[in-house]
């Protein structure tokens, strides 16, 4: 859009703001030489026939009201499939920027923008009209002290009193309750957006909040807006009283309508000050005609009637050359004075028609006019460039780097001087242009407990992932940092080689402490424990001989490494000690004797006075235990041998 020519009158300058029904642009009427604010309907929203004839009731609502105190409409129209709307240009800021920079008003600030915004409002009530979406976004401060009420395009009749069908149209937090309940406005439910108004002006926060809107919603029509002092104990009463007066639940309870509420103001105002009197009237403002106010300096003109004498002197002179000529002479002469007259006359106005359009043309398209800079972010250098230029401001040749971990390298981070800024055409804007995140060392925080570890983290500018790995451990205690990666699968420990950028993203495996000491303890009373851990069990048991524990008692676990909470561990139970039959060695000689029950896994000792150099010949006679019996694997087994 920017750049673009509208209907062959309105240059497009640059983009003011953005809501959910259109996109604001500041552009300049080139038939009458001025700048404007052209609201255009998003393109997706164009066959939509309930938005396009809601945005041509802005118009025509707008259209119907000349106040000080309502931007104005001046045209409205569609090209192709872009409907738009042209308005008054207020440089300056919304009420909502002003709340959000100065958080609490005082009473006095507070009032002077309440009474500008009831007489705007008073007189949408005269002409029949309901705003229907009061709220401090709609209310423009201009930069000249103008205060003004934009945005009709949820505007209604006030005798129309229909319901909006199943979606509430205007903004939540200043619905009146019968919108909320019955889907009804009428002027009354304009002056309860003005009490919520003003209760924000004096707090600093809107009186109702919530998480869902429906909750906002359910507040409005069922709770009493509490008075301002309980939340600013420094608001006078009488303004509690005109904020529970604007915001009874009940609408006949509230003024009938925001000319009702101005006159009640007004008597607060002299109440606040001392003052008495008689009331002022709605229009307090007088402002003299142009031609009485040329002058800056000159706060009072007077009128005073030409001296007399020249007066004679003038009249006097064309008698006596009347006089002293003939009558052709005479005529000759006044037509000549009447041609010298009118073509300086129109010299003149020629002359003043050329600077006035000169002046218009410097200051509003020419090299003197005033441009704002545009948004840029995430941009290319080129793109922004040429948007820069189209708008007539100059661009450095050199951008300015600057380090970034949310703009990708290479594009746009920001403009110098800033977005929004009002700029004389010509002036220089830098490009500061992202390159990249800023490297940083890494840190080893395995052992630490996982507070302290996300703390020395997040100080050395990493982004510490919310989903932390877990996994049991026999030696590192529960909580501890176990270690600390680059990547989710947990395989580029954090001190391993290589760069590191600010606001990377680091995965923690922290210890989930020690698997319960289970040996000896029945497997039945073994398997809730574990369940309790997040541990599935495996239902099949696997078994080991154990001298040292019972028979069908737990000895151990088998599981992979690393074992996480929802991971599998298998029981390991005991068989008992292992039994073996004594094998038949009797007849064998002695050192064969010996082979076969230590390959049968049993000690042997040899009972015979027969030295070790003969058992390769001498027989075995017999064995303790005996040859057949079962013997715990291990035992030690006696034979004895004779010559």
């Amino acid at each position: 859009m920017i750049g673009r020519l509208i209907d062959g009158r309105y240059q497009v300058r640059s983009r003011i703001a953005r809501g959910g029904m259109a996109t604001v642009y500041l552009a300049t009427d080139l038939r009458l030489e001025r700048r404007v604010a052209m609201k255009v309907m998003h393109h997706h929203l164009a066959d939509d026939v309930a938005f396009k004839q809601r945005f041509i009731q802005e118009a025509r609502s707008a259209a119907r009201l000349s106040h000080p105190n309502v931007v104005g409409v001046f045209d409205q129209g569609q090209e192709l499939d872009m409907a738009y709307l042209v308005m008054e240009y207020l440089p300056g800021i919304t009420l909502r920027e002003l709340l959000k920079e100065h958080k609490v008003l005082t009473p006095e600030q507070s009032l002077d923008i309440l009474e500008a915004v009831l007489s705007g409002l008073a007189a949408a009530h005269k002409a029949g009209i309901v705003h229907r979406d009061l709220k401090p976004e709609n209310v423009l401060l201009a930069d000249d002290g103008r205060i003004k009420i934009g945005d009709f395009g949820l505007a209604r009749a006030a005798t129309a009193n229909t319901a909006t069908g199943a979606a509430l149209l205007g903004t939540i937090a200043y619905l009146s309750p019968e919108l909320v309940t019955r889907g009804i406005a009428d002027t009354r439910s304009d002056i309860y957006a003005v009490g919520i108004m003003l209760y924000e002006m004096l707090t600093g926060e809107q009186p109702f909040k919530g998480d869902q809107p429906m909750q906002i919603a359910y507040q409005h029509a069922n709770d009493t807006v509490p008075t301002p002092s309980t939340a600013n104990p420094s608001v006078p009463a009488e303004l509690d009283e005109l904020v529970q007066w604007a915001t009874a639940r009940e609408p006949d309870e509230r003024p009938r309508d925001a000319r009702v509420m101005l006159d009640q103001l007004f008597e607060v105002q002299r109440v606040l000050h001392g003052h008495s009197g008689p009331q002022p009237s709605l229009n307090r403002t007088a402002v003299l005609p142009a031609a009485l106010r040329s002058g800056a300096e000159a706060a009072t003109q007077v009128l005073r009637p030409a001296p007399v004498e020249k007066r004679k002197q003038k009249k006097e002179k064309p008698a006596r050359d009347a006089a002293a000529t003939s009558p052709v002479a005479a005529l000759t002469a006044v037509a000549s004075n009447r041609r010298r007259r009118g073509a300086w006359i129109a010299g003149l106005l020629v002359l003043l028609t050329a600077l006035a359009a000169g002046t218009g043309w410097y200051f509003g398209p020419g090299p003197g006019g005033q441009v704002t800079v545009p948004s840029l972010v995430s941009a290319t250098p080129d793109d922004a460039r040429a948007e820069l230029e189209a708008l007539g401001l100059a661009v450095a040749d050199e951008t300015q780097p600057e380090t970034s971990p949310e703009i990708d390298e290479g594009l746009v981070l920001r403009t110098t001087p800033d977005a929004g800024e009002s700029l004389v055409r010509g002036t220089e804007v830098t490009l500061v242009v992202s390159s990249g995140p800023a490297e940083v060392p890494t840190l080893d925080v395995t052992n630490l407990p996982q507070d302290q570890a996300v703390q020395q983290l997040t100080d050395a500018n990493f982004v510490v992932a919310e989903n932390v790995a877990r996994q049991f451990s026999w030696d590192v205690p529960e909580g501890t940092v176990m270690g600390a990666y680059r990547d989710e699968a947990l395989t580029d420990p954090l001190t391993s080689s290589g760069t590191w950028f600010e606001q990377s993203t680091v995965y923690l495996d922290v210890s989930a402490g020690s698997l319960p000491y289970t040996i000896g303890d029945d497997p039945e009373d073994v398997i809730p424990r574990l369940q309790e851990l997040g541990l599935t069990v495996d239902p099949e048991y696997e078994y080991w001989y154990s001298d040292s524990v019972a028979e069908g008692a737990m000895v151990n676990y088998r599981y992979d490494d690393p074992l996480r909470p929802g991971g599998t561990i298998k029981l390991i139970v005991s068989l008992g000690p292992e039994l073996v039959e004594v094998p038949n060695v009797r007849g064998m000689v002695i050192t064969e004797a010996v082979s076969t029950l230590e390959a049968a896994g049993f000690s042997v000792t040899v009972n015979s006075d027969i030295p070790r150099s003969g058992w390769g010949f001498i027989p075995v006679t017999g064995s303790n235990p005996g040859a057949g019996q079962e013997v715990k694997k291990g035992s030690t087994i006696t034979i004895t041998g004779s010559v």
